[in-house]
C-alpha cells in the first residue's frame, strides 16, 4: 500500500515537499485553510528570485523558460560558488558558525533548482531588478540571478501544476486543528475538526508573523507597529500544533525578515489587489538615495552593501526609529533606477522642484534638521569616484557621524521625490528543529515519528538577516528533504 502523506499548506515549500513525496510513490494531500484565491502562503507577495550556488552561467540554461531569449549571448550571470553563498549567510550570523541548516541550505540549493526545472518549474533571468547594461552586456550582480517567470504567483501556478499532475490533491478552505499523536507517533490531524488518518503529517504552515500576540511575545512591542507583508495566514498554526505534543524551540525567535514598506499600505499588501501587485508596497532602492527619520538625521549606511544584502535588515532599523517611520530622498538622476514599486499605483510620495520645498512636503520630521542633514551630506561625497551601480562602486561620503560606503552622489539634480516607509515584517526565523530527513525533533533530539517539518517551520536557517532569495530556497531546500523524509 502507498503511504498517505498529509501536508499542511500550499506554499513553495509545501507544494515541494508534496512533489517529493509523489515522486517517490505517496498518495499525497494538501490541507490548506485559506480559499483558493488566498492559497499560496507567502510564495504569491515574492518577487519569485530563488538564490543558489552555481560555477558559470552555462549551468543556468537548462533552468530557463526561454532559453533562446536574444539577450542571453549577451549576458554575463557571473559565479556564485557555495563558498560565495556561505561567507554571504555568515555576514548575518553576528559572529556564530553556519547552522547544521545553512550547511543544508548551500549545498543541496543548486541541485534542487535543477529538480524543480525537472518538473517543469521553470526560470528567467532577473534583468530588471538584478543586472544594469553596461557597455553593452547584462551585469548580473550579487549572485541572485533567477526567478520564476511571474515572480511568486508564476512560482505558485508552476509547482501547483506539477503537484497535480502527479496526482496530488489539494483541498481549500481546510483548516488545521489539531496533530492526531498517539504513543509517540502522529498518525492524523483534524481537519476543520473532523479526523483525517496519515502515516506522515508534514507541516509548511509559515511562520508566526501574521500573529499579533506571538510577534509581541517572541519579537517585542514594536512589532505590533510593523506592517504585516506576507499572507494573513501565517499565525504560527503549524508551530503551536508541533510544540503541543513535544517539539522543541530552535533558531532565533525574535529575528524575523524586515523590509522596508510603504509606511501607508494597509496590512497583507491589500487583499483587494491581485497577489502579484502586493509586493508593491516595498521599498528597496534606498541604497540609490538616504534615509531619514523623524529626527531629520540619517540612521544606517544605506550603501554598505548591495540592497540584496540589507533590505531584509533596514526594515528592523527603520521600525526602531522615532515613531517607527521614515523618509527615502532621491533626485532625478536615479529616478530611471528606481524599481517598479516607486511608480506603482499606490505608491505614496511626495515631490518638489528644490530640496527646500521637499522637506517642506515631508510629514512629522525635523524640518531644519533634515535640511541641516542634507546640507552635510551633499558637502561629503567623494566626487572624484565614478558613480557605477553595478558594483561596490566605493563612491562614499567623507567625515559623516554615519557613512555611506557606496553609490554616494550629491542630492543636487530636481525634480526631487521623498517616499514616507515603515518597517514591515515577511516571515518569522524561529521555528522548530528537523533532523536531516525533516523529521521534527523533541528536546532530547530524538524525532516525532510521523512528523516532518519545512519552510518557514525550520528553525536556525536565518538569523540577523539573510541573502535575498534565501527564502525561497530554503523552502524548496527543506521542503524536497522532508517530502522524501516522509515516505522512507
Amino acid at each position: 500500500m502507498p503511504r498517505k502523506v498529509v501536508v499542511v499548506g500550499s506554499g513553495n515549500a509545501a507544494l515541494s515537499a508534496g512533489i517529493a513525496a509523489l515522486e517517490k510513490g505517496a498518495n499525497v494531500v494538501i490541507y490548506e485553510k485559506a480559499d483558493k484565491k488566498m492559497a499560496g502562503g507567502n510564495t504569491k507577495y515574492t518577487a519569485g528570485a530563488m538564490r543558489f550556488s552555481y560555477e558559470n552561467g552555462d549551468q543556468l540554461i537548462d533552468l530557463l523558460k526561454h532559453p533562446d531569449d536574444k539577450r542571453i549571448k549577451d549576458t554575463d550571470f557571473g559565479t556564485y560558488t557555495n563558498e560565495k553563498f556561505s561567507l554571504d549567510l555568515l555576514n548575518f550570523n553576528d559572529g556564530r558558525p553556519l547552522s547544521p541548516e545553512q550547511n543544508i541550505l548551500v549545498s543541496k540549493s543548486f541541485e534542487t533548482i535543477q529538480w524543480l526545472a525537472s518538473h517543469n518549474v521553470k526560470f528567467e533571468p532577473i534583468y530588471s531588478r538584478q543586472s544594469f547594461l553596461k557597455n553593452g552586456k547584462h551585469i548580473f550582480w550579487g549572485g541572485l540571478t533567477l526567478a520564476s517567470e511571474n515572480e511568486g504567483v508564476g512560482l505558485f501556478d508552476q509547482e501547483l501544476a506539477a503537484f497535480l499532475s502527479l496526482g496530488g490533491e489539494i483541498h481549500y478552505n481546510s483548516p488545521v486543528t489539531k496533530l492526531i499523536f498517539e504513543n509517540n507517533k502522529v498518525i492524523g490531524l483534524l481537519v476543520d475538526n473532523k479526523s483525517v488518518e496519515a502515516d506522515s503529517v508534514i507541516l509548511a504552515s509559515g511562520g508566526f508573523e501574521a500573529n499579533d500576540e506571538l510577534r509581541k511575545l517572541f519579537i517585542g512591542d514594536n512589532w505590533l507597529k510593523a506592517k504585516v507583508r506576507g499572507t494573513p495566514n501565517n499565525t504560527g498554526d503549524g508551530l503551536k500544533m508541533a510544540l503541543d505534543i513535544g517539539a522543541t524551540k530552535h533558531g532565533l525567535f525574535d529575528g524575523c525578515h524586515a523590509t522596508p514598506m510603504d509606511l501607508h499600505m494597509k496590512n497583507y499588501g491589500g487583499l483587494d489587489l491581485e497577489p502579484g501587485e502586493r509586493k508593491n508596497y516595498r521599498k528597496i532602492c534606498y541604497f540609490l538615495g538616504i534615509m531619514i527619520n523623524a529626527n531629520g538625521k540619517r540612521f544606517l549606511d544605506e550603501g554598505k552593501n548591495f540592497r540584496n544584502y540589507t533590505y531584509a535588515q533596514y526594515g528592523r532599523k527603520v521600525l526602531e526609529q522615532p515613531g517607527h517611520f521614515a523618509w527615502q530622498i532621491f533626485d532625478s538622476k536615479v529616478f530611471d533606477l528606481l524599481y517598479e514599486e516607486y511608480t506603482f499605483q499606490d505608491a505614496h510620495f511626495v515631490e518638489a522642484n528644490t530640496l527646500e520645498e521637499l522637506i517642506d512636503k515631508m510629514d512629522g520630521i525635523d524640518k531644519n534638521e533634515t535640511q541641516k542633514t542634507l546640507d552635510e551630506y551633499n558637502k561629503s561625497i567623494d566626487e572624484e569616484t565614478v558613480f557605477d551601480p553595478t558594483i561596490l562602486d566605493g563612491k562614499s561620503t567623507q567625515g559623516l557621524k554615519i557613512k555611506k560606503s557606496n553609490w554616494a552622489q550629491t542630492l543636487d539634480k530636481g525634480p526631487y521625490k521623498a517616499y514616507p516607509v515603515t518597517g514591515g515584517i515577511t516571515f518569522t526565523y524561529g521555528g522548530l528543529k528537523v533532523d536531516g530527513n525533516g523529521r521534527v525533533l523533541k528536546s532530547d533530539n530524538l524525532p516525532i515519528n510521523g512528523l516532518f517539518a519545512c519552510g518557514e517551520l525550520v528553525g536556525g536557517v536565518f538569523f540577523n538577516g539573510y541573502p535575498g532569495g534565501s527564502g525561497l530556497t530554503s523552502g524548496a531546500v527543506f521542503g524536497r528533504i522532508a517530502g522524501y523524509g516522509s515516505v522512507k
